[in-house]
């Protein structure tokens, strides 16, 4: 018996602790495609007797080219979103009703004899009847967020075609609450600005997450109840 009610508080403990269905995660692995490309094959040309070699000299640029390289990633993430929807239903019947007429006669036959009844007959005046029925609804909603931030980011891999797939995050800790920034996507070489800066708009299949540690989002999370409840509720 203790057995069965140690074995029912620990699926409940971890009912109540594991996340909820509808929870929006994130993963920051990358696409299928950047893990099945070939990374680049670099040259490696060096001149010798050169006081200036792998390409590194007076009139090179200060952009990111290389693996382990650092680029600079300005965050700018906008979202605006409108919508309005509105319906209409009208519906209506008439019977204007009038005069009902019925009559009924007859007769039978018993021991060879005919008895015939007398006739008889049903008027009604029936009323006129209408009936409308109408349905209007209205709704409209808007959106509006925003999330700017500048982090750094290495080039993990030069993929065969030259572009770069990049990864950065950062955690900044102040007060006993530990932010943390991840982001993760392929850009092309050709949108990293001379200044070594790219924003987040170049950056294809981006994957940028923002979450936070400590106090705050302890207590602003849901209990273990509140989260078992929330999982077997029917409704």
């Amino acid at each position: 018996m203790k057995r069965k009610i140690f074995i029912v508080f620990s699926v409940l403990f971890y009912i109540g602790c594991a996340s909820h269905p509808m929870d929006p995660t994130i993963t920051m692995t990358p696409p299928k495609y950047v893990e099945e490309m070939p990374s680049k094959v670099q040259d490696n040309v060096r001149n010798p007797g050169s006081l200036f070699t792998n390409e590194d000299n007076l009139f090179s640029d200060t952009k990111a080219k290389k693996v382990n390289d650092v680029v600079t990633v300005i965050i700018t993430e906008q979202i605006k979103q409108s919508s309005q929807a509105s319906k209409k239903l009208n519906e209506s019947n008439s019977d204007a009703g009038g005069l009902f007429d019925a009559s009924i006669s007859g007769g039978i036959y018993a021991g060879g004899r005919e008895f015939r009844g007398a006739k008889t007959g049903i008027s009604l005046n029936l009323p006129s009847m209408n009936s409308s029925r109408t349905f209007q609804g209205s709704g409209s909603n808007q959106r509006s967020e925003k999330f700017q931030t500048t982090i750094s980011a290495r080039i993990v891999k030069i993929l065969a075609n030259g572009n770069y797939y990049i990864y950065g995050t950062r955690e900044i800790y102040v007060d006993g609450e530990k932010q943390i920034i991840k982001i993760s996507g392929v850009i092309r070489p050709e949108d990293i600005s001379p200044d070594n800066t790219i924003d987040s708009k170049y950056i294809a299949d981006a994957k940028i997450a923002y979450e936070t540690e400590g106090s705050l989002k302890r207590y602003t999370t849901q209990n273990w109840f509140a989260k078992f409840w929330s999982a077997i509720a029917p409704w």
